[in-house]
């Protein structure tokens, strides 16, 4: 199984940016698909984008799209989150996730442990 420990994270005001990385290791990182999620408190976790492993294809949640940015450099085994234009109610917790068989929001089954974003308005 795949190791992720995402770093980056942080107190922003409102407006502001953050990136958001997460390292793999144990397995070869080419070939997994790769994606970030959130989880506030109360609330569920909630898919915000994913990248897959190959083509690199992206996709993203509504509430984020237009602002956050997923990359990925396979040479680092990193997956990049870049948060921009940052507001309250991105603040949770932003877990990294793995997959090697598919890339849906609802395929990924390895996670890291998380690091919190909060955004001050």
């Amino acid at each position: 199984q795949v190791q992720l420990v995402e770093s980056g994270g942080g107190l922003v005001q409102a407006g502001g940016s953050l990136r958001l990385s997460c390292v793999a290791s144990g397995r070869t990182f080419s070939n997994y698909a790769m994606g970030w999620f959130r989880q506030a408190p109360g609330k569920e976790r909630e898919f915000v984008a994913a990248i897959s492993w190959a083509v690199r294809s992206t996709v993203y949640a509504a509430s984020v799209k237009g602002r956050f940015t997923i990359s990925r450099d396979n040479a680092k085994n990193t997956v990049y989150l870049q948060m921009n234009s940052l507001k309250p109610e991105d603040t949770a917790v932003y877990l990294c996730a793995a997959e090697d068989t598919a890339w849906g929001p609802n395929d990924f089954g390895s996670w890291g442990q998380g690091t919190q974003v909060t955004v001050s308005s």
